[in-house]
């Protein structure tokens, strides 16, 4: 009775929102301030400060192919903890760290520990959640992020002091703190096991050749690695630098317009997951890139009237509520259509490949962005992302032919029954 109360997975699906709102507290708390503390309070430079975010995000090509074997094969706890523990070690490491060479380590097991969670809690949440509920449950932990890093980082911003260096140690501990908050609140819940598989006479593929296989995820990769690169990987890089360097926004506004995309996303996630319910997947995506195709036109005119600080201002903070407006669209899709496309012996592999895509170009982009913004070259920096944003477009449209209407949630998802004696519980 009480799983059927709250939807599948009940209480364990509870713990792992609260254990993804406390990881994003803590990440609030450091991430927007990693650049600066590298850069000034240590005194390293903007090339260190560079190296640490580039590592942090390329962590992932080390660790995500394991992460997605180990789920696969001992489930998503294990491989959580894990994660929790690289995670932990590397934040407060960080915090202790003078020197070049200590930061990068400690960034490396801080972001490998940090994108081996991603996938286990992807898991965890496909486990606890049924197809018709899952994209609400994806767009609560978006929500649970957004919100948790956005109060994070004006908490930390209060805290933040670049002549004390004592008090950026103490928020990367509270960030080491935070992982093993998740560790005991998510680690310990009890997930469901896997849904029983049919069993056949063919030998399966292995993890990475079937997903190679898989044509109509290797095309969601693809449109995933451009969103992520042209959103995610600008969005605390390139156009904080558009915005500070080029349009001589001050630090606190640009402060004002994470904490207004955080709001956005706050007030209307559940309102665009209704929205998406009855739309397909593939509009979704492409609607987000017409939307951030305003979020570009936003950071023209601001480059256009930089001389005038107030509609400079609005300008910028637009772009931030574009962005947040497009990321709801895509909260309660990406992950969904993720879960439908993946085998249930192949969750793990599927779920650590697409945070393998999103790593990589969250890595990529601060470098395109920055380089580009930094070389004085702005309006080619927004012709590319303009591109790039039509290219999402233009390509989710034509996913559009390589899905079944379930995976596209064209039609509502039926049960699949298949008689007992041919089931197995996979492993």
């Amino acid at each position: 009775m009480k799983q059927q109360k709250f939807g599948a997975g009940g209480g364990p699906l509870r713990r792992v929102q609260v254990g993804n709102a406390l990881s994003a507290f803590g990440s609030g708390f450091t991430m927007p301030y990693m650049f600066v503390y590298v850069d000034q309070v240590r005194g390293l430079g903007t090339m260190a400060a560079t190296m640490v975010f580039t590592l942090f995000a390329l962590a992932a090509l080390a660790v995500l192919p394991f992460a997605g074997r180990g789920i696969d094969r001992y489930g998503p706890r294990p491989v959580l903890l894990a994660g929790c523990a690289m995670a932990a070690v590397g934040a407060f490491a960080f915090g202790q760290a003078d020197s070049t060479a200590g930061l990068l380590v400690a960034v490396f097991l801080f972001g490998g520990g940090v994108t081996t969670c991603q996938p286990a809690l992807a898991t965890m949440i496909v486990r606890c959640s049924t197809a018709a509920t899952r994209s609400h449950a994806f767009a609560l932990q978006f929500t649970l992020i957004n919100l948790g890093m956005g109060l994070g980082a004006l908490v930390g911003g209060q805290i933040v002091d670049t002549a004390d260096p004592a008090s950026l140690t103490r928020l990367f501990t509270i960030e080491a703190l935070t992982f093993l908050g998740l560790a005991a609140v998510t680690g310990t819940a009890r997930i469901p096991r896997p849904a029983p598989v049919l069993v056949t006479g063919q030998q399966p593929r292995s993890g990475l050749r079937a997903l190679a296989a898989d044509k109509a995820m290797v095309r969601v990769l693809l449109v995933a690695g451009l969103i992520f690169f042209t959103c995610y990987g600008q969005f605390e890089s390139g156009v904080a630098a558009f915005a500070t360097d080029t349009v001589k926004t001050a630090p606190s506004t640009l402060g004002l317009a994470i904490g207004a995309n955080a709001l956005t996303i706050v007030l209307l996630q559940m309102l665009m997951v209704r929205i998406t319910a009855r739309r397909r997947r593939t509009t979704a995506m492409a609607a987000t890139g017409v939307v951030w195709l305003g979020a570009w036109a936003a950071a023209l005119l601001a480059g256009l009237v930089r001389g005038e600080a107030a509609l400079a201002t609005v300008a910028i903070v637009s772009i931030y509520v574009l962005f947040g407006i497009g990321e709801s669209m895509l909260a309660p899709t990406l992950g969904p259509i993720v879960a439908e496309l993946a085998p249930a012996r192949l969750l793990g592999t599927y779920n650590s490949a697409f945070a393998l895509v999103k790593q990589t170009a969250i890595a990529v982009g601060p470098a395109v962005g920055v380089l580009l913004v930094g070389s004085g070259t702005w309006p080619l920096y927004l012709a590319a992302m303009t591109g790039c944003t039509l290219l999402i477009i233009t390509l989710a449209l034509r996913l559009r032919r390589h899905l079944t209407p379930e995976q596209d949630n064209a039609v509502p998802a039926a049960p699949v029954t298949v008689p007992v004696r041919e089931l197995q519980t996979a492993a």
